[in-house]
């Protein structure tokens, strides 16, 4: 929640006080690569949307230099750090940079994003996060699936990623992530950010892409099932859905009786199918046969 004067963000100065601190050397592994630059953290709230109704959910909060920025604009911000070095420095840095915030408006949790099961305090409505390339897409996902209360979000990838998250049917880009976030919610590219507003600079460029919560497809297949399914058919991107689901292990009569019950053609590649499609195929196949499990 704003107050008179807001918080104080960071520059690369302040950043780089702060990691010479607690001794920190940013480490490729976990993905850190922290954002020097306000007017980009300004930039990334001011395009998730968020307001002062808003409990953010922030992953990989870093040195904090997003979170102060939230901060300046949502009723309460969490954030999940998986190192305890930085999650420990992170109250301190918020209480002297935003010292008039109400008690409750920020928190942070030490844990591993891809292994949360819960979070402290009301549900989040809104996810806005700087993730790291290595695990992006399936933290997102996993916390799609955990927190049904998130609306809408902002996230931060590494660019060819966020081509991926927002690919549509048909295009070269689409592919698993394109498929299973499109399960959750309608994705758009919000922009591009260069790396000089990061420290140390990564060899990419990253992308934001922005998301809404939607209804999945109406189907009686589970999420599991759809994911598994769509697994299998990008599995060898090259051959048709048909010789995919079969090369999954399923009897070839089960398959062509599956699709042709979904009114899909087997001889089409998995690339030209939406998530409905896939919902289809999963709801005539979750009896026969194509084991659940696929990777979220």
């Amino acid at each position: 929640m704003s107050t008179s004067a807001g918080p104080r963000l960071l520059g690369p100065v302040e950043v780089r006080a702060l990691a010479a601190a607690i001794d920190l050397r940013p480490t490729k592994q976990r993905g850190q690569n922290f954002v020097v630059d306000a007017n980009t953290c300004r930039r990334i709230v001011r395009e998730a949307g968020v307001g002062p109704d808003d409990v953010v959910l922030e992953v990989g909060p870093g040195l904090g230099s997003l979170t102060l920025a939230l901060l300046a604009e949502a009723r309460r911000v969490v954030a999940v750090e998986i190192d305890p070095a930085l999650a420990g420095l992170l109250p301190g840095t918020v209480a002297e940079r935003a010292p008039d915030l109400p008690d409750d408006a920020f928190e942070v949790v030490e844990a591993d994003a891809l292994r949360l099961t819960e979070l402290p305090g009301p549900p989040p409505t809104a996810l806005v996060a700087n993730l790291p390339y290595n695990v992006a897409v399936p933290v997102l996902l996993h916390l799609l699936a955990l927190l049904p209360s998130l609306r809408t979000g902002m996230v931060m990838v590494q660019s060819e990623v966020a081509d991926r998250l927002v690919a549509t049917p048909g295009s070269k880009t689409y592919g698993v992530p394109s498929v299973k976030l499109a399960w959750h919610a309608v994705a758009r590219r919000a922009g591009t950010v260069g790396a000089q507003v990061f420290w140390p600079a990564p060899h990419v460029s990253s992308g934001l892409v922005a998301w809404e919560h939607t209804d999945p497809p109406a189907t009686t297949a589970s999420r599991e099932d759809v994911f598994a399914v769509t697994d299998a058919a990008f599995a060898q991107r090259r051959k048709t859905l048909r010789a995919a689901l079969r090369g999954a292990g399923l009897a070839a009569a089960d398959v062509d009786a599956a699709l042709a019950a979904a009114g899909v053609d087997g001889g089409v590649r998995g690339e030209t199918l939406s998530v409905t499609d896939f919902a289809r195929v999963a709801e005539h196949l979750a009896m026969g046969g194509l084991e659940a499990g696929g990777r979220r």
